[in-house]
């Protein structure tokens, strides 16, 4: 019996507007009123979140993973109960990586503010923070490590033709010391090495008590392959990638035909 689902935004809980339809509010409803737990697993920080998990009106106390499994907030109080730091001397390491490349942007998430790394925020870089319905922060290297300000994750950032040979020439040296995804066309990410959405939703799922076989989780992209992988009852959405599709149990409908709320309907209120 399924007791968590873990439900990704961009792509799955989100339609192509970036609104969750109806269909998967009322889903969401129903599956917490018969007992389970809804965690949104993302790799948004809470700006980006709050607006919908507040539509979505859930009353009891749930679980959010945010920043691709490097925080975890309970809502009840919105504490942080669980996060992983990038520390100063990975910020040089970061910084390094993309000395050579002045076409791409080393943004931080912290958690309090969004940040680029320079002497200027570059309107890729603040197209991203206002999806996520913040304001990116241009700061030295130097300004960042002596803040008392939590860092969590990095992300770097830039149009696909500056961005692909950065990834193929940097991928292989970061992942030694990060845990790294392509998350999106214009975004390459590291996390503190070993921390992903998967390892943040196993040692959720732990806390509360739930095997993986008792985990539904749905997602449609590279930043979801581990947490599918984790989660028993792994549901890829209809406009997932091929390599989603090929590791999930399930599949549901696209994100435009409110996947998520089909999926629970067919494998947790059947």
């Amino acid at each position: 019996m399924i007791k968590l689902i873990a439900i990704d935004l961009d792509g799955t809980l989100l339609n192509s507007d970036k609104k969750i339809p109806e269909e998967n509010v009322k889903a969401i409803q129903k599956a917490a009123q018969a007992g389970v737990k809804i965690v949104l697993c993302t790799g948004r920080p809470k700006s980006g979140i709050l607006p919908f998990f507040e539509k979505l009106g859930l009353d009891d106390e749930e679980y959010i993973i945010m920043n691709n499994g490097c925080t975890i907030y309970n809502t009840k109080n919105w504490e942080l109960v669980f996060y992983a730091q990038v520390t100063n001397e990975e910020l040089d390491k970061l910084n390094e990586a993309v000395a050579d490349y002045p076409d791409v942007c080393l943004t931080l998430t912290g958690e309090k503010h969004y940040y680029a790394v320079g002497e200027e925020v570059p309107e890729l870089v603040q197209y991203d923070a206002g999806l996520v319905f913040d304001i990116a922060h241009a700061v030295t290297l130097d300004e960042m490590k002596t803040t008392d300000e939590i860092i969590f994750q990095a992300m770097y950032m830039a149009k696909a033709p500056q961005l692909n040979p950065f990834q193929e020439a940097k991928e292989t040296a970061l992942a030694k010391d990060f845990s790294v995804v392509r998350s999106q066309e214009y975004i390459f990410e590291a996390m503190p090495k070993g921390y992903t959405k998967a390892t943040a939703l196993k040692a959720l799922s732990e806390k509360l008590g739930f095997s993986p076989e008792q985990v539904m989780a749905l997602g449609d992209a590279a930043n979801d392959l581990e947490m599918l992988e984790f989660a028993y009852h792994s549901v890829a959405m209809g406009n997932a990638t091929d390599e989603v599709k090929s590791i999930c149990r399930y599949e549901t409908t696209t994100n435009d035909n409110a996947g998520v709320a089909q999926a629970i309907y067919d494998y947790v209120l059947k």
